[in-house]
């Protein structure tokens, strides 16, 4: 009776392009790269500052829209909502494509990440992509997921933001292979591109090209060694000023 039953849903599934168990028709979920991609470019944190202290993030500090800018403008209350749906967003796309496709499942992890980084409704611009990222290897690679939070949680507690998350990148893929296998490490793959191909791009074109630029751009995601203006100081004076009043 049990293979008489598993044949007919399978039969049943065939016909209609879903999964016996139901969900999303296979001929659907490639559309889960796109909508992965869409969700992404949602500026949460921008949209936070905006809304509450009248601040682009882009014209404050070093112009990355950050959970970082975020907490400096607006406190951790905006930070803490705006890093839940930024994590939220990222989980959307593997969701919807689904786990018996890993390279449809990476790309959509990666889609989600690259709209947070470049986000088309901030002409470009963009945050580091640890958050979205933080959801997409939630469904695929869990141990991954943990993996980027503690070396983003580490670095802040240690104010090596950067520093911590560049390691916690450097692990990611050899820890999510060895705790969920080739997926796993597959997922955790497409979302490790984005993130340091925005480390090393920046918010912009270096003023000086020379190999020790995308050094420290790799290693403490800034153009120079020392903070200089770019550091918190700066973030809180302008962000005290009107959006339209700083140059």
């Amino acid at each position: 009776m049990q293979a008489i039953l598993s044949t007919g849903l399978h039969r049943e599934s065939a016909a209609s392009g879903r999964p016996a168990g139901g969900g999303v028709p296979e001929r659907l979920r490639w559309l889960a790269v796109p909508t992965a991609y869409l969700l992404g470019a949602i500026p949460f944190s921008n949209i936070a500052a905006r809304r509450l202290r009248g601040v682009d993030l882009r014209r404050v500090g070093t112009g990355t829209v950050s959970g970082t800018g975020l907490f400096a403008v607006a406190g951790l209350g905006p930070l803490m909502l705006a890093g839940i749906l930024d994590v939220a967003k990222g989980a959307v796309g593997p969701l919807l494509a689904g786990g018996d496709d890993p390279v449809r499942r990476a790309l959509a992890a990666a889609a989600g990440v690259s709209g947070h980084n470049w986000s088309p409704w901030l002409s470009g611009a963009g945050g580091r992509g640890i958050s979205p990222a933080i959801g997409a290897l939630l469904p695929a690679a869990p141990v991954g997921a943990a993996t980027l939070l503690a070396g983003l949680a580490g670095g802040r507690v240690a104010g090596k933001t950067a520093v911590g998350s560049l390691v916690s990148d450097a692990a990611v893929v050899p820890v999510s292979a060895r705790a969920h296998g080739r997926d796993g490490a597959l997922c955790a793959a497409g979302v490790l591109v984005p993130i340091l191909a925005k480390r090393l791009a920046g918010n912009g074109p270096p003023a000086r090209r020379r190999p020790s630029t995308y050094v420290w751009r790799l290693v403490l995601d800034r153009d120079v060694r020392d903070k200089g203006v770019a550091g918190p100081h700066l973030v809180l004076r302008r962000a005290a000023q009107p959006v339209g009043a700083r140059p």
